[in-house]
Parts: structure tokens; sequence; C-alpha cells
């Protein structure tokens, strides 16, 4: 698994009964962390690209199948989660939250809890030299 993602997911401070929400979940490998760390919270995941989303939901088919856990296929522009509230949204590496992160956090308000938090971690790739 990947130091830098083990790194993200130890700063998001999940509780045990956090409903997460994450943006641009990729292949699930952050998705996997966090609900290791849940035992009554659960995780929604979304990333705009169904490949990830199935990705995702294969890697993460036992959280999937205990309820836990559920991949969605939207962007954050048009995503509706309905009357859905969450304690923590988080992204990494997602472009707007790095561009603009006013418009995305204002896209993210309305999904929030309560004292819930928006966290958003984007750092250049490591390039090797050759």
């Amino acid at each position: 698994m990947s130091e830098r993602l083990r790194e993200v997911v130890g700063q998001l401070a999940i509780r045990p009964d956090d409903r997460v929400l994450e943006i641009g979940c990729g292949q699930g490998v952050a998705a996997a962390m966090v609900c290791r760390l849940l035992s009554t919270g659960t995780l929604t995941a979304v990333d705009r690209s169904t490949k990830m989303v199935e990705a995702a939901t294969r890697r993460n088919a036992v959280y999937v199948a205990s309820g836990k856990a559920e991949f969605l296929i939207a962007s954050l522009e048009d995503m509706n989660l309905g009357d859905r509230r969450f304690d923590l949204v988080f992204a990494v590496r997602v472009g707007l939250f790095h561009r603009d992160p006013d418009r995305a956090r204002e896209l993210v308000r309305p999904w929030l809890a309560p004292g819930g938090r928006v966290l958003s971690f984007f750092d250049e790739p490591v390039r090797s030299r050759v």
C-alpha cells in the first residue's frame, strides 16, 4: 500500500462512527484504509471514472458486502447524495480542490453534517530521474 496514502489517512483522524465521503476514490486504496478504522461508521466514495469505481469496488468487496462502504460513479459538480450528511469529506489529488478550493468546499457543503470537516491533500507526484 502507498506510504503517502497511509500518511494521508493518518491525518484524517477517523473516528469509528464517522460517516465519511471520499471524493476521487481512484482504485480504492485509501478507502480500504479508512474502512479498517470504522466500526459503526460508513464510507461513501465517488469517482467520475467507471473503471476506477469498478476497481475500488472489487478491492473493497468485503466492505461493500457488509454495508460499510459504497462506491458511486459521479463527478463532484453533478453529484446528488440526497439528504445524506457526512462527518468528514476528503479528497486526495483532486484537481478542483487544488485549483479552486473555495469552489470545491462550496460544492461539498450541502453534505456536511454540523461540525463536519473537509480535508484535501495535493502533492506533486514524485518523478524519478533517469
